[in-house]
């Protein structure tokens, strides 16, 4: 069993330990104080579910079509042959051509195979979970009360993007970059694709979904006033702990805006921080990015990317809404 199959094994069964826990938290024989906290974490995880679950579908059925239906040289016809202005054009390209994280993963492979510089290509597979138009209309409706948090994502996630991505034609080195076989969908209908595609990403994506969701839950109902407060007091601290969040966590970007939300006291740059950190580097995309390119193409490229994120979103946070 591969990294990455290990690694998807991971939301089912978190999924089946959130049933268990319910279980027997409802039972008459616990303790009453923990019914009580139990039945208010069911309650905020469910409404976490429920809130992010149609845009996580549409996601999944955007980046279905986009397999099925879209050449895989299209990127590669309109990008410069200037690797500095390949980047920021695959970035902005992202908006374009939307799709999960999961599903960027084979595209930049296939980019890669049609000669598209590494640097663009790399752009392109951050840019495309990060800044796609399902994702910011999921920010804006998460958010309805702070609509900046959606140009802030939108900038940040940009400006990180063409940050690794230029960083990485100063640095990086073509050896530690190698393409593996991809998915192969050339002998199946594109029916038969979209279909595949589709459930694959949303078996997936809706696992880690109720792992964040029952995480943001616990987060509220459980962490102790007094580390929130150290949260609180501490900025920088603040956006640490969130970058680390969204690496542990691993949410599909069409579901994250909601399950930040939800902590309502962090700062607006700490959230930013989630949200810019989440769709670019975690657990799962490691795995994904080593299978695909090399343990150690991921080993150097992940702790880029995160720096990165982490830099973009504390100055645009900063920017937007004047304080860390």
């Amino acid at each position: 069993m591969t990294a990455a199959r290990r690694v998807w094994l991971l939301p089912f069964l978190s999924v089946i330990a959130v049933v268990v826990l319910m279980q027997y938290t409802s039972h008459a024989g616990a303790p009453l104080q923990l019914r009580g906290a139990a039945a208010t974490w069911a309650t905020l995880l469910m409404g976490i579910v429920v809130q992010a679950l149609p845009f996580l579908v549409l996601g999944v059925i955007v980046s279905g079509a986009i397999a099925a239906f879209v050449p895989k040289d299209v990127l590669s016809r309109i990008t410069p042959s200037s690797p500095l202005l390949a980047v920021p054009t695959a970035g902005v390209a992202g908006m374009v051509l939307p799709g999960c994280e999961c599903a960027s993963v084979p595209v930049a492979q296939s980019l890669l195979r049609r000669g598209l510089p590494q640097a663009a290509a790399l752009a392109f597979l951050l840019a495309a979970p990060a800044v796609n138009p399902v994702v910011l209309v999921a920010t804006a409706i998460a958010f309805p009360n702070n609509p900046v948090m959606v140009w802030a994502r939108l900038v940040a996630s940009l400006a990180a993007v063409v940050a690794v991505g230029w960083l990485w034609i100063a640095v990086g080195k073509p050896e530690w970059m190698k393409p593996q076989g991809g998915h192969d969908h050339q002998h199946r209908s594109k029916a038969e694709t979209f279909r595949s595609t589709a459930m694959h990403d949303l078996l997936q994506a809706g696992g880690f979904l109720v792992i964040g969701a029952a995480a943001a839950a616990a987060i509220k109902v459980f962490m102790p006033l007094s580390f929130l407060g150290i949260l609180l007091d501490n900025p920088w601290l603040a956006i640490i702990a969130m970058a680390a969040l969204a690496v542990l966590l691993s949410l599909c970007s069409e579901a994250d805006a909601f399950v930040v939300a939800s902590l309502s006291t962090l700062s607006p740059t700490a959230q930013l921080t989630f949200l810019v950190v989440g769709p670019m580097v975690d657990v799962k995309l490691f795995a994904m990015q080593s299978g695909a390119f090399g343990p150690k193409f991921a080993t150097r490229f992940m702790p880029l990317t995160l720096v990165c994120c982490t830099a973009a979103a504390a100055l645009i946070g900063w920017l937007f809404f004047g304080r860390l």
